[in-house]
């Protein structure tokens, strides 16, 4: 039961944040994300004392074809879900002191939002993964439609036909598993028991159609071109979702559902794959180097983050896996960080050019600390965030192929490189006419960073709670993904 109150309490918060007028949405919508906040941590209490058997739920739903309604949450899933509700009240407490039209169906959407991404992370029949993995874009798309940039209209579109068109080819994947699977059914117990059944052949159509629906989503060179125009257009909060929390429904999707569903499908494409993980990841750091528009450098930035967390999940071994879901979480909160302080400097400025600010250390000392917090964790200094799981996954990356680490870990190289620079150009020298009067950090803004932060070393520090969490799972996943 637990499993359904906390899917299903951001739906109800939804509505009530609809109801509750302009002038209450914002504070309404952080009252029940806060709440759900709190039923994760003691759903987290419950899974510490008794495991992942206190969370699943199921009912059948369709009987012909066979849909159950299929819910559970183990490590995997609890920690996607623990990122989820983490950020989301952090998402809606940095839109305080914004003028935002039409603030309750903007809120509305955030936590319809916040529903459907948990409904992806705990759904465990495939059909019903694929209903709420279709409903995670319905309000992100309006979010950037109604409230995003000049050119949104366009962007929006583009994004939009991108995602669609994967998630028809998930849906098509998902119907020939159907029918090839023996036991003729959408649930992910079943599909795990009967993945070596399904034919060598078979199974690689199968990979290219999940392969192709999650590289859009995450996204993965060549498949990644929606995404730097999508961030920039976005509204800050909207942009904040699609790289925080709804990307990792394509990097936790690769885990869950592609490679211990058709095995012999990744063994036989699997290394063609990560071949074009590694190409992003250099791909993408060249692009970020050239980038003078403050969101696209972080755009273009998450793009080579998550093409290594692919590449490691790709590895096959319990290093890579275990280092991307370190490396989901952390990129999560530290892209959001990242985003929310270029929405503070275009908020002061408006001017999001690196070559045109600087100097802002020397008005705003309290916003430069955080910010550098932040900068640190996203280049994997040591003993924050960042370091640990960039560190497991370059380790997988090196126990699969010597070469692919030393290109992979250009990484870190070329993202020091270009965050630092960034640095330096917006926050370090002489104050100019744009940045001379920028006003240092509002409480709400405070409070984001400071948790923000304050997360960043304390994950970095002691990363322990998250390998205990997730290695069950993964273990078990890993089994069935290497079953020949």
């Amino acid at each position: 039961m637990m499993t359904l109150l906390i899917l299903f309490f951001p739906l109800v918060a939804s509505l009530l944040v609809l109801i509750s007028g302009n002038k209450l949405a914002s504070k309404v919508a952080l009252f029940f994300s806060v709440i759900e906040l709190a039923i994760t941590f003691y759903c987290y209490l419950i899974y510490k004392q008794s495991g992942a058997e206190s969370f699943y739920y199921f009912k059948e739903w369709i009987a012909d074809p066979k849909i159950s309604f299929h819910l559970g949450m183990d490590g995997l899933s609890l920690l996607m879900v623990i990122l989820t509700n983490f950020l989301t009240p952090i998402i809606i407490l940095s839109a305080f002191n914004r003028n935002i039209e039409n603030a309750k169906g903007y809120f509305s959407l955030i936590t319809f939002m916040q529903f459907a991404l948990v409904g992806v992370f705990v759904a465990y029949d495939g059909l019903l993964y694929y209903i709420f993995w279709e409903l995670a874009l319905i309000p992100i798309y309006f979010i950037a439609l109604r409230w995003g940039g000049a050119n949104r209209v366009n962007v929006t579109l583009k994004f939009f036909i991108y995602t669609l068109a994967g998630s028809l080819l998930m849906l098509f994947g998902f119907i020939m598993l159907y029918h090839y699977n023996p036991s003729h059914s959408f649930d992910i117990r079943e599909l795990y028991a009967n993945a070596s059944k399904v034919c060598s052949c078979n199974q690689s159509w199968l990979f290219w159609l999940f392969f192709a629906a999650f590289a859009i989503k995450i996204p993965i060179v060549p498949f990644h071109t929606w995404q730097a125009d999508t961030y920039k257009e976005a509204p800050t909060q909207g942009t904040m979702l699609l790289a925080g929390i709804m990307l990792k429904m394509g990097t936790y999707s690769l885990i869950r559902w592609l490679i211990p569903i058709v095995p012999a499908g990744v063994a036989e494409w699997g290394p063609y794959a990560i071949v074009l993980c590694v190409i992003g990841i250099v791909y993408a750091s060249v692009i970020a180097i050239m980038q003078k528009d403050l969101k696209k450098l972080f755009a273009y930035s998450s793009v080579a983050h998550v093409g290594l967390i692919a590449a490691g999940i790709f590895a096959l071994n319990m290093q890579g896996l275990q280092g991307s879901v370190v490396q989901m979480l952390a990129h999560g909160v530290n892209v959001v960080g990242l985003f929310f302080c270029a929405d503070i400097i275009f908020n002061r400025t408006q001017s999001l050019n690196v070559e045109g600010l600087g100097g802002i250390r020397n008005v705003a000392p309290k916003f430069n600390t955080l910010f550098m917090i932040v900068v640190l964790g996203s280049v994997a200094l040591p003993l924050t965030n960042g370091f640990i799981g960039e560190f497991l996954l370059l380790f997988g990356v090196y126990e699969y192929n010597t070469w692919l680490s030393v290109f992979a870990g250009l990484t870190i190289i070329l993202g020091a490189v270009y965050m630092l620079r960034m640095f330096q150009n917006v926050m370090l020298g002489n104050t100019n006419e744009t940045t001379s009067v920028f006003e240092d950090l509002k409480w709400n803004e405070m409070l984001v960073l400071g948790i923000i932060a304050i997360v960043i070393i304390v994950m970095g520090v002691y990363p322990k709670p998250v390998f205990e969490m997730a290695e069950p799972a993964l273990q078990q996943i890993l089994n069935n993904a290497l079953i020949k």
